[in-house]
């Protein structure tokens, strides 16, 4: 029997289309190269010793798009390792186009369901968790395809050692309210960072803009950032 109330966590597939135009030359061979060289591995746990040598602080983010926030962060955080997950190819294949250039050697990268990956990384093993302007199924009937949901929620609550924070940015109204009135319900798992209106109306140091925010803000809309710590249990 199916859950009344599904979400990613119970729906158990992905929407949308796996890839987009065509890749190029270069792209196809970052693929076939680099990919397999930095892949998540395919079973078993998921911890910072196993994919990096050590216990150093671990950073996820689900669905990075064409991977600029990932590399970013990674660039800026050297002695930290990232797990980045996305499940279009297009967006992969940018991504590791950064990680290249930029000779990032505390990436990993799925190329596939992030819910999936997540599950495997140990309780209280996450230091930061980025949900980076996530397609918002602006739908009321597509609301169980949203990734802030109960399930994934109380998973990414799981995964987050206290102290950790969990960033959400979207430049959709509706997500955003759908993301606060979830959050708020796990309030006494997440608290949230924002005291004034400005601390969700920008970004704090250290978040660069996406190409989803930047072409939001290109077309008049209004990118919110939100920030929550993880409550001690």
């Amino acid at each position: 029997m199916s859950a009344p109330n599904p979400d990613p966590l119970t729906l158990d597939r992905l929407y949308g289309r796996s890839s987009g135009h065509k890749l190029r030359k270069g792209q196809a061979e970052l693929v076939e190269t680099l990919l397999p060289a930095i892949a998540v591995p395919a079973d078993g746990e998921i911890s910072a010793r196993r994919l990096f040598g050590d216990d150093r602080p671990l950073h996820f983010e689900i669905g990075f798009g064409g991977g600029e926030h990932l590399a970013y962060r990674a660039d800026l955080l050297p002695d930290h390792g990232f797990i980045g997950c996305e499940p279009f190819l297009n967006g992969v294949a940018t991504a590791l186009g950064h990680v290249r250039d930029a000779h990032l050697a505390n990436v990993r990268i799925h190329m596939g369901d992030a819910l999936h990956v997540l599950a495997r990384v140990p309780d209280c093993g996450l230091r930061f968790v980025y949900l980076l302007h996530p397609d918002p199924w602006p739908k009321a009937r597509h609301a169980k395809r949203r990734m802030i949901n109960d399930g994934p929620v109380n998973l990414i609550a799981a995964k987050l050692a206290p102290g950790g924070e969990f960033r959400i940015a979207t430049d959709d109204p509706t997500y955003l309210a759908h993301a606060l009135m979830v959050m708020l319900r796990h309030r006494d798992q997440f608290e949230w960072l924002a005291e004034r209106a400005p601390d969700f109306l920008r970004r704090p140091g250290g978040w660069p803009a996406t190409r989803y925010e930047q072409k939001a803000v290109r077309e008049g809309r209004r990118a919110y950032a939100l920030r929550y710590r993880r409550r001690a249990d």
